[in-house]
């Protein structure tokens, strides 16, 4: 829930209630953080890459990396990357079963495979006892590209009928096999679908929910379509954790995941910037300081707010809400603003030098505070 709901109910996000599964250990659903999650896109063969991509994920924010496991070098590989890793891993299944056994003896924290693709009876059976021996959740992937054809022969067409459908039927293989730990997505490129299928799903179980958008597209592109179709479900209260599928760099879904939570106000990463998008009354150039403010405070995360607004129309008032604020004047100077009052005028020449300061020691100053509310909590109980 926003910190901010008790006072602004028209803010408040009335979230699904699921199960909680573990991933790792990483609580998934029950009223936990909604987590995100990326995947790697290097040879899983080649442990070393794997494990320096996972790396600069995990600096990202990532609470959870998927890792594909198509071969049996692959899942080799594996053992060593878990072991390096300090994020659970999802090991990315498909079809065959004995890479989910052998992902499930690795390390792997979760295996993304869908129960009824894997064959016999016998092979699910020991799909399952590998994930309850090695502690492994699994998580249910149904994507409309891929559905099964007794489906597609049913209903004609990928629809939100026919992922319910698929995913309720993985599922139910599961449960008759009294394995419960496992999370489901219903993921499809058509944003349309993609939410009509998860809501129908929200109503027909109860197992945390893991949303995306498939296949959404290079970087700007995929983050609108992403940012629509995720905002919708979340906004509704519907999702557990997310993964943003972007034709880019796995780092920037890790970024727009946190950037869709943090706008929600479901998650708080880091310095959470508001800026104008500037015009002719702009006392310096804001467009250029955002971005040269994007990269100098990317290294911290702590929660907090900066607002970096071009003239005094909005700038006072936007500052008013923020940690740190600073709003253009005239003559080559602006004011900064802490804690929503009036601190001292700035000039323009070494603005961005000051705003970092003072960003830094706020952050300072709110890690400290939480510090000691952390420890009188302990000392209550």
């Amino acid at each position: 829930m926003s910190e901010l709901s008790h006072v602004r109910p028209w803010r408040h996000i009335e979230r699904r209630p699921s199960r909680q599964i573990m991933v790792g250990n990483v609580p998934v659903g029950g009223g936990a953080p909604i987590t995100v999650q990326s995947m790697t896109n290097t040879p899983t063969s080649d442990a070393a890459a794997t494990i320096d991509q996972i790396r600069q994920l995990e600096e990202a924010g990532a609470d959870i990396v998927r890792v594909s496991c198509p071969d049996e070098e692959s899942t080799a590989a594996f053992r060593q990357i878990a072991r390096e890793a300090r994020v659970p891993l999802v090991a990315d299944i498909h079809f065959h079963y004995k890479r989910g056994i052998e992902a499930a003896q690795a390390g792997a924290a979760c295996l993304r495979i869908n129960p009824g693709n894997i064959g016999s009876p016998d092979r699910v059976r020991e799909v399952v006892q590998a994930a309850r021996d090695h502690g492994c959740s699994m998580r249910i992937g149904v994507n409309a590209g891929s559905l099964e054809r007794d489906l597609l022969e049913k209903y004609g067409e990928p629809c939100p009928e026919a992922m319910v459908e698929s995913a309720l039927n993985h599922a139910r293989i599961l449960q008759d096999h009294d394995f419960h730990e496992f999370k489901i997505s219903v993921k499809a490129s058509d944003p349309f679908l993609t939410v009509a299928a998860y809501q129908q799903l929200a109503d027909a179980i109860d197992c945390p929910l893991h949303l995306g958008v498939t296949e959404a597209g290079p970087l700007r592109s995929g983050t609108i379509k992403s940012s629509i179709g995720l905002g919708n479900m979340l906004w509704s209260g519907i999702g557990d954790t997310i993964r943003v599928s972007l034709a880019a760099d796995p780092i920037e879904e890790i970024k727009v995941g946190f950037d869709i939570l943090k706008s929600l106000g479901l998650r708080h990463r880091g310095v959470n910037i508001i800026a104008c998008p500037s015009c002719a009354r702009q006392g310096f150039n804001v467009i250029e300081t955002v971005g040269i403010l994007e990269e100098k405070l990317a290294h911290i995360t702590t929660p907090m707010s900066l607002s970096i607004i071009g003239c005094v129309v909005n700038g006072p008032g936007e500052a008013l809400y923020t940690d740190v604020g600073f709003t253009g004047g005239g003559k080559g100077a602006g004011m900064v603003y802490l804690n929503g009052k009036i601190a001292h005028k700035q000039a323009n020449e070494g603005m961005i030098d000051e705003i970092v300061a003072r960003v830094e020691a706020k952050a300072a100053e709110l890690d400290a505070a939480r510090k000691v509310e952390s420890a009188s909590e302990v000392a209550a109980k």
